[in-house]
């Protein structure tokens, strides 16, 4: 148990002792792998009584064969060994650790440390994997220079690829071969990586502003070169981006990139050495859809971008994680909305935010952006650390303004390259660049939950003047129960009802134009707009200012006003999303009482406008015609009342199709495209704008549009149009099209794992009750592993996010979830914790589902549980 207790941000302490530079020797062998350690080991300097304490290293699933200080075999009584740690009693201030292990890569079915992946080598160290390769300070604020060789069978393993850059190679007896690889650049443990493997390259330059040329590869297996175009063309824009909007340069002479099937995560950021999920780096019209694409090129630059916010400066310790994720997560945004669409990057993160962000701080497993404590430091991977943490940067850039932040930037990293930083360190950056007091700022990092805005305007007509009120609260989270009042930047604007225009706006005697900040500071504050001639409507949280929940309200004809004349996309989008949110709980509530759904009229008008009017952008309109999610849905009820939530989604879309036929079909036809794919904007919003407007026809199951779903699966023109083809035919009742359909493409693509992904999620996200016994049968199938990560999302975790089957009143889709978390916590317990959230918010239930659901928690419990997945079943079941 003793594993099982907590690690505390104020506990925290410098080490002892620091490692200068690391020197490995790997002698690869599926299950008896040898690593040679030699650590240059020095008193740290902030312990002066260092010398009187012993050496402590992690080490975990190690056999140690041989242990020498200064070259001194130690003996027994010299140092003790348990299962996580190995202590040396005495050591001088200055010294030469060696180490020999024996680790068993094949066996690694966690994916953390060294493992096998289908004959592959290959690391992953982030956060504590390290220690599962030698015996290490296994902590970020701990970095060295590195030397590693790595030595393989040449036949098998033709590739040996480290850190760095290679500066010695040769043959060794046996048909083995070794390569050495230098790292100039300090790092900790976590970013050290190694792949060895039977791979092929496709390689590229890029020259650099400073006119240096660094070489790029992206190592795949051979079957996969096809499928590199994109990532290696998404690295070269990301790297342009950084140093035309950061000043930041690649340091190294090459930059690999290589794509493994078996991996917990997306990527990961090792220096030099990018290790991906081979879903996120391998693309192909005919196997990626567009939302493949952009996020391939999305992650590809996050972990580019890594190498300035996370490599050269890294965090002191796993509390400040959101340091370098949420700066990053930031970055890559910024990226991804310069080189796409900026509204719809917006619309679809803010759309994922708060469906599951908002519901993670709502649960039992909430927790600040810089957490106080964590059993295991895995879990907390999470939505908060990512993406709140990159509102929360987000929210600085637009406090301090694009040139001052790019200021506060550039010291950042000049003043701590090369260092372990903490969220202090970013902050106060920041404040010196800007002069702004933003002590009450840092209250985001370490307050939980998610504010809630309560506003109230009226408009006093005697004297041209808007008043508008805002309170903020947060409600208590587990260990959090009163909170302060946090600096919520508001962006708005104000829209005359008579000319639809925004209005200039006077605050104070200062004039402030029509799109302005307002700063909410205090639990409640008054603003008075004056000098209005006419009344407006407010236009609130413009491009989603702050991470906050707002309400105001609106009626549903000042909603449709905004949709028609709101100047921010964003919250054009916003105010069709509230509209369809008030007709769906009018639904919902008829569902629940038995009485007859009545469609809205508004909603239907307000749909006809966006599909007849003229548009500027496809892609936008997309987003405003998708409706909200059943999970987004379910976030505004007090209850989840998971039937009437079907019930009423259901009933509009049909609703919609039935009373715009027409107009989703000329949209459909006027959106078909006959040039070769791109994955560039202007295409990527037609077949987007297209397969909406075909959704809804689906939906009614008109029998022109399931023809025209058939046409476009048949056609086979690109994955995008395939995959929405067929799930749409899947989703209907029809199964004599859906079930054809479904063996053609799993015939056809049933070598391809990642394609294969895909037909295990389009099946199993279907409505019909049939969904829990194709999860069963495919978890039958031979392209399905319980110890591949991918296969687990796209089977179990898609099907758990099926929320009419999952949530099935006998409970039997809780009890397949229960069963496979148990298992995979003996396999891996990383993605048996993260698999295991739905159950955890079984309060938000109606009774008779909580109490399934919090019985199969109770079983999980009672297992032998790992630390990753105890933690979460403690807090899930914590009173």
């Amino acid at each position: 148990m003793s594993a099982m207790q907590p690690t505390y941000l104020h506990d925290y302490q410098p080490p002892a002792y620091r490692v200068t530079h690391t020197e490995l020797k790997f002698d690869l062998s599926s299950s008896a792998t040898r690593v040679t350690a030699r650590l240059h080991v020095e008193r740290h300097p902030a312990h002066q009584d260092a010398g009187a304490l012993p050496l402590v290293l992690n080490g975990e699933q190690l056999t140690l064969k041989r242990i020498a200080v200064d070259g001194e075999e130690l003996e027994a009584d010299e140092y003790a060994q348990d299962d996580a740690t190995l202590t040396v009693h005495r050591v001088p201030e200055s010294f030469l650790l060696d180490t020999e292990v024996e680790i068993d890569p094949a066996a690694n079915t966690a994916l953390s440390g060294l493992y096998q992946s289908s004959g592959m080598f290959c690391t992953q160290c982030e956060a504590e994997g390290f220690r599962r390769i030698t015996f290490y300070p296994d902590r970020p604020d701990v970095m060295a220079t590195f030397s590693t060789t790595v030595i393989g069978d040449r036949a098998t393993l033709p590739v040996l690829l480290s850190n760095g850059n290679p500066v010695e190679s040769g043959e060794l007896p046996d048909d083995r071969h070794f390569v050495t690889w230098e790292d100039p650049h300090p790092k900790p443990s976590y970013l050290f990586a190694l792949v060895a493997g039977d791979l092929k390259k496709v390689e590229d330059r890029f020259t650099t502003q400073s006119g240096r040329d660094v070489t790029l590869q992206v190592w795949v297996e051979e079957e996969n070169l096809s499928k590199t175009d994109h990532a290696m063309a998404s690295l070269k824009r990301a790297m342009k981006w950084d140093e035309e909007t950061y000043g930041r340069e690649y340091d190294l002479d090459l930059f690999m990139i290589v794509a493994v099937n078996d991996f917990n995560m997306g990527a990961m950021e090792n220096k030099g050495l990018n290790i991906f999920n081979s879903a996120a780096v391998l693309t192909h019209p005919h196997t990626a859809t567009d939302a493949a694409f952009q996020r391939v090129e999305s992650i590809v630059a996050h972990e580019y971008f890594h190498n300035w916010s996370g490599n050269r400066v890294t965090c002191r310790d796993w509390f400040q994680l959101s340091l370098k994720e949420g700066f990053t997560v930031f970055r890559d945004q910024s990226f991804s909305a310069d080189t796409n669409s900026a509204p719809v990057k917006r619309i679809e993160d803010v759309s994922m935010f708060r469906t599951a962000q908002f519901a993670e701080d709502a649960g039992p497993t909430a927790h600040p952006i810089r957490p106080d404590h964590y059993i295991e430091i895995g879990n907390f991977y999470t939505l908060t650390i990512y993406e709140k943490g990159a509102e929360v940067v987000r929210m600085l850039r637009n406090l301090l303004g694009w040139e001052l932040f790019r200021r506060g930037s550039d010291l950042y990293f000049e003043r701590l390259d090369g260092q372990a930083a903490t969220i202090e360190d970013f902050v106060g950056c920041m404040s010196e660049v800007s002069g702004l007091d933003l002590t009450q700022f840092m209250h985001w990092y370490s307050q939980a939950g998610t504010p809630e805005i309560d506003a109230h305007g009226e408009y006093d007509y005697a004297k041209s003047e808007y008043h508008l009120t805002l309170r903020q609260r947060t409600a208590p989270t587990p260990g959090q129960p009163d909170k302060v009042a946090l600096h919520i930047p508001i962006r708005m604007g104000l829209v005359g009802t008579k000319s639809g225009q925004d209005l200039k706006m006077t605050v104070d005697g200062e004039s402030v134009g029509t799109d302005t900040v307002i700063h909410l500071r205090e639990y409640e504050q008054h603003f008075v707009f004056t000098d209005l001639a006419e009344a407006p409507v407010p236009s609130l949280l413009r491009g989603f200012s702050a991470p906050v929940k707002l309400r105001f309200p609106y009626g549903r004809e000042d909603l449709a006003f905004l949709l028609q004349h709101d100047s921010d996309g964003f919250n054009r989008w916003d105010a069709g999303q509230r509209l369809a949110m008030l007709a769906l709980e009018d639904l919902i509530a008829a569902h629940r009482n038995g009485v007859e759904k009545v469609m809205d009229v508004r909603v239907v008008e307000a749909f006809r406008t966006l599909l007849t009017g003229e548009t500027d952008d496809k892609a936008v309109l997309a987003e405003m015609l998708t409706l909200p999610s059943e999970a987004y849905i379910a976030e505004q009820q007090p209850v989840v009342d998971v039937d009437a939530i079907h019930a009423a989604r259901t009933f509009v879309k049909q609703s919609l199709a039935y009373a715009l036929r027409d107009e989703f079909m000329a949209v459909y036809r006027a959106n078909q495209l006959d040039a070769p794919y791109a994955p560039e904007p202007q295409q990527i919003a037609a077949r987007s704008l297209k397969n909406v407007a075909l959704s809804y026809l689906v939906a009614i199951e008109d029998e022109e549009a399931l023809s025209l779903a058939q046409a476009q699966f048949d056609a086979d023109h690109n994955m995008t149009d395939v995959r929405s083809a067929l799930t749409l035919l899947t989703h209907s009742s029809r199964n004599d099209l859906a079930d054809p359909a479904l063996r053609a493409f799993g015939e056809k693509w049933s070598h391809d794992p990642l394609v294969m992904d895909q037909w295990f999620s389009i099946q199993v996200t279907r409505p019909q009750a049939d969904a829990l016994d194709r999860v069963k049968f495919l978890m039958e199938h031979p392209k399905f592993s319980l110890k591949n990560p991918n296969k687990v999302r796209a089977l179990i975790g898609a099907f758990a996010s099926n929320r009419v089957n999952f949530h099935r009143i006998d409970g039997a889709g809780y009890r397949l979830l229960s069963d496979v978390v148990i298992e995979l916590n003996k396999l891996n317990p990383e993605i048996a914790a993260r698999l295991v959230t739905p159950l955890t918010r079984w309060q938000r239930f109606d009774e008779a589902r909580q109490e399934l659901m919090k019985a199969e928690l109770e079983r999980i419990r009672a297992e032998d549980l790992s630390p990753n997945v105890y933690e979460v079943i403690e807090k899930a079941l914590a009173d």
